[in-house]
Order: structure tokens, then sequence, then C-alpha cells
């Protein structure tokens, strides 16, 4: 399902997105909000659509989720666009059938760190988390990641990732835990840190993506 390119303009400066609809929009479908990394950072959201989740979602015939991309410019991180982030959600939301029960967030490298930081203070509006080749951020103080306990979360990293170690992910999976936090690791032995194409072209964790629902306990 080709993916549309779409301008969105904030306080803080222009965050554009990429955007694909559910393939039934007559219904509330799930959302998937993907925060990309490092290197596709810029002014061109063609960047995103050559790997990843937005290449699934582009090369995709149908799809059973609505799917958002927002584009940092050079320089920026996730965290320094939370609020921005989070506005345009709330404007997905608005314009779009979409299920605010079931916004699943994910984050590949650099988005990662920014999926964390936005689901831990925002735990109240997301359903899922997908975290992929990235590290949770050392300044989320013990209370927010206890708040994610009510948020399933799924964890990929490659075995011979150069730039994480897999022991400092496993010390947060055991945090989160022992918060009582429901975390599935996985780790793919032979891949490196750009493990993302065979992640998100995993048919379980696509399922995965439908199948989660805010927890009723979670308050918005």
């Amino acid at each position: 399902m080709p993916v549309e390119q779409r301008p969105q303009d904030n306080s803080n400066g222009s965050l554009p997105y990429l955007f694909a609809p559910a393939d039934d929009v007559s219904k509330p479908a799930p959302l998937v909000l993907f925060l990309h990394g490092a290197r596709d950072r810029g002014n061109d959201l063609n960047i995103l659509l050559k790997w990843g989740l937005p290449r699934f979602v582009d090369s995709a015939s149908a799809l059973p989720y609505f799917f958002a991309a927002p584009q940092l410019p050079e320089g920026q991180t996730w965290v320094d666009r939370e609020a921005d982030v989070i506005a345009l959600l709330d404007h997905l939301i608005a314009s779009q059938a979409i299920d605010p029960s079931r916004i699943i967030l994910s984050g590949f490298s650099l988005g990662t760190a920014g999926a964390w930081h936005i689901a831990a203070s925002h735990p109240g509006r997301f359903a899922g988390l997908v975290a992929v080749s990235g590290r949770a951020p050392k300044t989320l103080e013990a209370n927010q990641l206890a708040a994610l306990k009510e948020i399933p979360i799924q964890i990929f990293q490659g075995g011979k990732d150069e730039k994480l170690a897999v022991e400092d992910t496993q010390q947060i999976v055991d945090t989160l835990r022992a918060s009582g936090a429901t975390v599935d690791f996985t780790v793919l032995p032979d891949g490196d840190h750009f493990i993302a194409d065979e992640v998100y072209g995993n048919s379980q964790l696509q399922q995965w993506l439908v199948s989660q629902q805010r927890r009723a306990s979670v308050a918005v």
C-alpha cells in the first residue's frame, strides 16, 4: 500500500510524516506510530522508505492498521520533539478512524530512545511498545520505567550489534520485569545493528501489532 507524504507544521517547526490508511476504514483500526533512527533525519521523506517498517508498509498490498512515521530535521532528537509527536498522534486520532485504545509506538535506534521516553511520559496513550536496536535512555527515572508496566513491550536486538551490548538491554528487561511489566526480548544471533527489515517483516510481530489493546486500568 503506497504511503502518502504529508506536511505537519508545529510551533517548533515542521514535522512531515508518512501516512498509510488501514485497508478497512469503515471501522476503527489500530495505529502504528514509527520513530526512525539517526541516519534517516533530514528533509526528504523518501529516505524513510528505503528500509524497515516504512518500506514494509509501502510494499504491502493491504494492512489491518493505520501507519504514520514523522521525520526529524538534522540534529534533533525525538525527546526534543515529544510534544509534536503527541500533537501528531492527537491529529491522526481526530481525523482518522483510529481506535485510540490500540496505539502501538515503535522505534529504531535513536527512535527507540524516543519511543521509551514518550511511552514512559504518556503511558496511558499506548497499547504496546516495540523497541528495535536501541537502549532505554539513562535519563528515565525508576518511576517512569515503572509506568511502563501496563504496556506490553517487544524488544529486538542483533547479537552482533556493535552499538549496543546485549547485556545492557537485558538489564533493562530485568528491571522492567521486576516492576511487573510484560516484556518479550528477542535476540537475532547473527544480526547487527540494522535488523529492521527482518524484525518488521516478521509475520508474528505483524500479528502482535494488531492484537494489543490498552489495559482498562491505564488512565489516558
